[in-house]
């Protein structure tokens, strides 16, 4: 499909909104007469990720685009290094905060990675709030389930990126360069490297420090324990994984399809662990405007 540039439709610039006792920073696409999706990025990423055009062409088919900064990412709040403020429950309680601050009653809810665990645990704790569900490139984020390991070169990376020294935080092309390079571990076929310098460019920019979207995702505590598990989640769920995510290969898809009542999975080729590249939007997006077409929003 020609996907819409966002150029050609309404987008709200950007603005800090207060929820649950922070601000987050947050940017629309589309009118918000129509059904909204939430998108809810994954660990340490900002909603830069959510690249502009995808945004746009789910707006231009009818529907109200919301993409957020989660705690510690782009312009929200951020806490120090190592010492984050907040439980990972807070950071589900910012979906309901979010649906509540923009006047919404419910939402489809897409979340990618670390994103899509939340959008399970949202669910879950607020089914009234949710009109479907969309899991991309994720996994369970309950216990009880059997998933296949983390592939070889993914535990190599994260071996070497562990021991390897942040660059400075006023050194923009270092930070940019390094984010790139990070992408191209996860996204090991059809990696195109100037779509995602642009992103990585645009994180940085609007990123004060990103040392605490590094480390304060993974330092955060449970917070009140979520006693759930998969079959739990009631509201209408499509589940999206490539086929080359080397962080969590497709086995994880093909559980939540499984394990999520009457869940439908859509695999995407050769795609790593990102959001769905435009080489894949002829498919993708006509599957996630039917999925969010027929519930109630």
């Amino acid at each position: 499909m020609t996907p819409l540039a966002a150029g050609d439709l309404l987008v709200d610039m950007e603005q800090m909104l207060a929820v649950n006792g922070i601000e987050l920073c947050t940017e629309t696409f589309g009118s918000p007469a129509d059904p909204p999706i939430l998108l809810i990025g994954g660990k340490s990423a900002s909603m830069d990720y959510w690249e502009d055009d995808f945004c746009a062409a789910l707006a231009a088919g009818g529907r109200y685009v919301i993409r957020y900064d989660h705690r510690d990412t782009g312009r929200s709040t951020i806490w120090p290094a190592g010492a984050p403020g907040y439980t990972w429950r807070d950071m589900v309680a910012d979906v309901p905060g979010l649906l509540d601050v923009l006047g919404l009653d419910k939402a489809h809810l897409f979340g990618i990675s670390m994103g899509g665990a939340l959008a399970e645990c949202a669910a879950v704790l607020y089914p009234e709030r949710v009109a479907t569900v969309i899991l991309d490139q994720t996994t369970s984020a309950f216990e009880g389930v059997e998933l296949p390991p983390i592939g070889e070169e993914m535990a190599g990376f994260f071996a070497e990126a562990a021991e390897r020294p942040m660059p400075e935080m006023d050194d923009h092309d270092a930070l940019v360069a390094m984010l790139v390079e990070d992408q191209r571990a996860f996204i090991p076929k059809r990696f195109d490297e100037a779509r995602m310098r642009a992103v990585c460019e645009r994180s940085v920019r609007r990123t004060p420090d990103l040392r605490p979207s590094f480390e304060n995702h993974d330092a955060a505590p449970e917070g009140e324990r979520i006693e759930a598990s998969l079959a739990d989640i009631t509201s209408p769920t499509l589940v999206i994984h490539g086929t080359g995510d080397p962080l969590m290969p497709i086995g994880h898809g093909e559980v939540l399809a499984r394990e999520i009542p009457d869940a439908t999975l859509l695999v995407l080729e050769d795609v790593g662990h990102e959001p769905p590249p435009p080489y894949t939007w002829d498919t993708a997006i006509p599957t996630i405007l039917d999925h969010t077409a027929t519930r109630e929003s």
